[in-house]
């Protein structure tokens, strides 16, 4: 039942944001009771009956075609992210759940990549964005209020999300701070997408939606979008404004891990500080 709670409210807030003047549906001036289009005008873009399309909402159909999947893709205005999102919950059979997966751990070679990226910030994120590890210089950016050595004891490992809405100095680490959230929110609608039994996971969503009201509105909108590469204007307590690019790609030996690497432009102010931060990480050892 969760699973089609999901696919419900997913092709619900996706039908809700495409308008009909936007792909030239002719209304005739209509008043329409919904915000959007309309299941049959859905069904009717993707050439299925609305019918089929009701029931697929409804999550009683588990066996749409990847045809089918793709045309309601197109009739919704889907990217690549929303449209692998209504993949995955249009068939909860084909994931792989886990209910209470081991504490993950971070692979020796991982390890020493952190520590060759020296003064370059970098962090190991897991599946339900806990810091797993960080080199010096990474902590000191992302976090350098917390302990260094949390993220080896699984009990105490910080949890990216929970810091960026909850936590008053990550927080201010971005004066723009709403697309921090919203990236964050998106990326990890993905994950819960793939992992709908993770109770973990759902204790992290749902503590969130109850002390966060500005994550519960996001939460709520439904939107997907994986992060890859972002750039971020960052006002560092220590070294002030600085401008990175911030990274994520997946580490060789965890398919579910995310490292995390903030640059800055070559000769740049922003990397001035981060040179200027990383002289204080090795002063403090």
């Amino acid at each position: 039942m969760a699973d089609q709670g999901q696919l419900a409210e997913y092709l619900q807030a996706m039908r809700a944001r495409v308008r009909p003047d936007d792909i030239g549906l002719e209304t005739y001036g209509e008043r329409r009771r919904v915000p959007g289009l309309r299941r049959e005008e859905v069904a009717s873009l993707a050439g299925v009956s609305a019918s089929y399309y009701i029931r697929l909402e409804q999550g009683q159909s588990a066996n749409a075609s990847d045809e089918v999947l793709d045309n309601i893709a197109r009739a919704l205005r889907l990217d690549t992210d929303e449209h692998e999102h209504l993949r995955v919950l249009a068939r909860p059979g084909r994931r792989r759940s886990v209910k209470r997966p081991p504490a993950e751990r971070v692979h020796e070679a991982t390890k020493q990549l952190l520590a060759g990226l020296g003064d370059v910030p970098a962090i190991v994120l897991g599946r339900r964005t806990d810091v797993l590890a960080w080199n010096r210089l990474g902590h000191a950016f992302f976090a350098g209020h917390l302990d260094f050595d949390a993220p080896a004891r699984p009990a105490d490992r910080p949890n990216m999300t929970r810091l960026v809405f909850l936590d008053a100095h990550t927080r201010d680490l971005y004066p723009q701070w709403t697309a921090k959230a919203k990236a964050v929110v998106g990326n990890l609608r993905l994950t819960a997408g793939r992992h709908g039994d993770d109770q973990l996971l759902n204790a992290l969503i749902g503590e969130l939606v109850t002390k966060s009201p500005e994550f519960a509105a996001l939460w709520a909108d439904h939107r997907v979008k994986a992060c890859t590469a972002t750039e971020y204007a960052m006002r560092h307590p220590l070294v002030g404004d600085v401008v990175v690019h911030q990274q994520a790609m997946t580490p060789a030996h965890a398919a579910e891990q995310t490292l995390v690497v903030a640059t800055s432009e070559p000769g740049s102010p922003s990397q001035s500080a981060l040179v200027l931060l990383a002289r204080a990480v090795r002063d403090t050892r």
